[in-house]
């Protein structure tokens, strides 16, 4: 197991340098340049004032001289001074990336103690009218944009009810509440961007554990404790189950990255002060130093999920432990 999981981390190494060079190539081939922002808006900045800017980012260099030193820089944890407001680019993100992970981590909780019971009973109860109404609400679930979802429920639980908050993670009166106050403030401004990103989510697992616990009851080793007289509850909780969550343990790395990716959207619909609302400004804004190191902090919080993934994989699937030399 333990050389598995190296080779793994041996491969993450570049295969985050090849999504930093897609990113920063992408960017390359985006029209105009960052010093457009800084200087179309304001008529007296001559010519040479724009030159002189392009020369002090270096975005006069080639493109691969430009990563090749955006790569070092890396090297030491050093994301540059961000071209909007020449704050370090570090600094910005560790500000808005507890937030990011916060709704994520949230999310992915919410999708797993939700949708793992319901495929159990759906498949315990295979074409039962509970099954039945759980295939119909999947098949919605699936079916439904989400950004108008988000919009709906913007709309029906927020201005129609008034019951949650529309945007932000804290109310202006923050700072006055007390401590139950403030934990309840912040579990408010979350439902919304929550209930939103685990609504699709939620939908096809319930759908993989209906289908892999169907798969694993069937097998000839749960016939035989049932032959055993070992009680229902038994074969299908401390047999069947485990061996049904090791696909799903799997999809635990997909859905991480997929979380991640879906608050570029969702924070900036609720107006969330995550990660991902800032790398769509910076994106409007050509603040490449910002897009580069809010893309690595993402890739690199993907290719961890996919690893933790792997760990878990190897632990549940004793073949992965003792199958990889």
């Amino acid at each position: 197991m333990a050389s598995y999981l190296f080779r793994r981390v041996l491969f993450l190494v570049p295969l985050l340098l090849g999504i930093t060079l897609i990113t920063f190539g992408v960017m390359q081939l985006a029209p105009g340049k960052p010093t457009d922002v800084l200087t179309d808006m304001n008529l007296k900045v001559s010519a040479d004032a724009k030159e002189k800017l392009v020369k002090l980012y270096g975005l006069d260099k080639p493109w691969y001289v430009q990563y090749g030193s955006w790569v070092k820089r890396i090297a030491k944890l050093d994301f540059g001074r961000s071209f909007k407001d020449d704050r370090p680019v570090l600094k910005k993100i560790t500000e808005r990336l507890p937030a990011t992970l916060l709704l994520s981590l949230s999310s992915l909780a919410v999708i797993f103690l939700i949708a793992v019971p319901i495929g159990i009973l759906s498949a315990v109860r295979q074409n039962s009218l509970f099954d039945r109404v759980m295939t119909f609400f999947v098949f919605i679930g699936f079916s439904i944009p989400t950004f108008w979802l988000a919009l709906l429920m913007m709309i029906g639980f927020g201005l129609k009810l008034g019951w949650l908050p529309l945007s932000g993670l804290r109310s202006m009166t923050y700072d006055e509440l007390s401590a139950a106050g403030k934990i309840l403030d912040v579990a408010k401004h979350l439902v919304l961007p929550v209930a939103v990103l685990a609504f699709t989510g939620l939908a096809g697992l319930s759908r993989y554990m209906r289908n892999g616990l169907l798969e694993v009851i069937r097998q000839d080793y749960i016939r035989t404790a049932r032959a055993k007289g070992l009680p229902e509850s038994s074969v299908i909780y401390k047999h069947a189950l485990r061996n049904a969550l090791i696909p799903i343990v799997t999809l635990l790395g997909l859905y991480l990255p997929e979380l991640i990716g879906g608050s570029f959207i969702f924070e900036t619909i609720f107006a969330y002060p995550g990660m991902g609302r800032l790398g769509f400004e910076a994106v409007m804004a050509r603040d490449y130093p910002v897009v580069m190191g809010v893309g690595t902090i993402a890739a690199f919080l993907t290719l961890m999920g996919n690893f933790f993934a792997d760990m878990a994989y190897a632990y549940v699937d004793p073949r992965i432990r003792y199958g990889q030399k």
